[in-house]
């Protein structure tokens, strides 16, 4: 039998916070994970990442798989009257998870019984269509979350006990309810998003295929994901990471957060930059017949309105007419 880690070097704290940390629940590398590691001859956390990527349809029976364990553990003598007050902690749901997931991999016992329960491993998802726009989901900690049109975000059940990480692929704003002591992470696919308490908008599906970010209030940090490549970026900033470079510039987009809000306000921009607003926001395609149309200055606010008010008011402002071909608006001169 493999020589197991001395488990009563670890606290019942310690193996609730290393298995956060194989959970990838947290950013940094802790002196507790470090130290584990180093006593560590069997790579578990290697080990680990292996299990959690298992196909999810995988049904495990948990009472089954825990009554091995705690036989397995009482055959090694690795239980005793001494430590019945770790037996009464190790019977909790999370931690029957975690802490002899860890021990059974260190005594070179499959634990993959363990690592598919649907208390540790179950995922939270949201998803827009192409037709939806605006959807709200509130985190458990409080943090609202607005979804754009063909948007994921997943989070996982135990969200805010062990940490505050989502992940996104698409584009949502953020707010984020404010707890120093634990991050609230986006992981965005090729870049993260680290932040305390803000307000911020992240696109991940952008054609240059860089993840952007957008603070509204408070200060995020953008960084890619071998962390070479870090942005902090302050309220009014928009920021972007690929895997070659990064930067950040202030935002002079009046419309920016329209598809959030609503509201487009135009002062003399021209027309095919309006178009290209509608498209994001309404999902318009306008197609103008005489290029000339697209040069044309526009000043007027649009408020949450129906395409076909839109169309109209374009055509009123312009003397134009419209004609409509499944989804595509043409636009002529009378």
């Amino acid at each position: 039998m493999k020589k197991m880690i001395n488990k009563d070097n670890f606290t019942d704290k310690d193996w609730e916070e290393l298995a956060s940390s194989f959970s990838e629940e947290t950013d940094t590398r802790s002196e507790l994970l470090k130290r584990f590691l180093s006593e560590d001859k069997h790579n578990t956390e290697k080990r680990w990442k292996e299990l959690r990527n298992m196909n999810d349809n995988t049904r495990i029976d948990v009472d089954r798989a825990w009554n091995k364990v705690w036989s397995r553990l009482n055959e090694t003598g690795s239980l005793t009257r001494e430590n019945s007050a770790r037996v009464t902690f190790m019977r909790s749901p999370f931690m029957k998870i975690a802490a002899a997931a860890l021990i059974l991999i260190c005594l070179g016992a499959a634990a993959v019984y363990l690592i598919k329960t649907d208390s540790f491993s179950k995922n939270i998802v949201a998803v827009t269509g192409n037709d939806q726009t605006n959807l709200k989901v509130i985190l458990p900690d409080g943090s609202n979350v607005f979804l754009n049109r063909n948007t994921k975000m997943s989070y996982r059940a135990n969200f805010g006990k062990t940490g505050r990480k989502v992940d996104l692929t698409g584009e949502a704003f953020f707010e984020i309810t404010s707890d120093v002591n634990n991050p609230f992470i986006v992981d965005a696919g090729k870049a993260r998003v680290k932040v305390l308490g803000t307000s911020f908008n992240v696109i991940t599906n952008n054609v240059e295929s860089a993840v952007e970010v957008y603070v509204q209030s408070g200060k995020v940090m953008l960084s890619d994901n071998s962390g070479t490549q870090n942005l902090v970026l302050d309220a009014g900033y928009i920021g972007t990471v690929d895997s070659k470079l990064s930067n950040k510039t202030l935002n002079n987009n009046p419309n920016y957060m329209a598809w959030n809000t609503g509201l487009l306000v135009y002062d003399g921009q021209t027309l095919d930059v309006v178009f290209r607003d509608l498209k994001k926001l309404y999902n318009m395609e306008i197609v103008a017949d005489d290029p000339k149309i697209l040069s044309q200055p526009w000043t007027i606010s649009i408020d949450n309105q129906s395409q076909d008010t839109i169309i109209r008011l374009i055509c009123a402002s312009f003397i134009l007419s419209y004609t409509k071909d499944g989804n595509v608006y043409h636009l002529a001169k009378k």
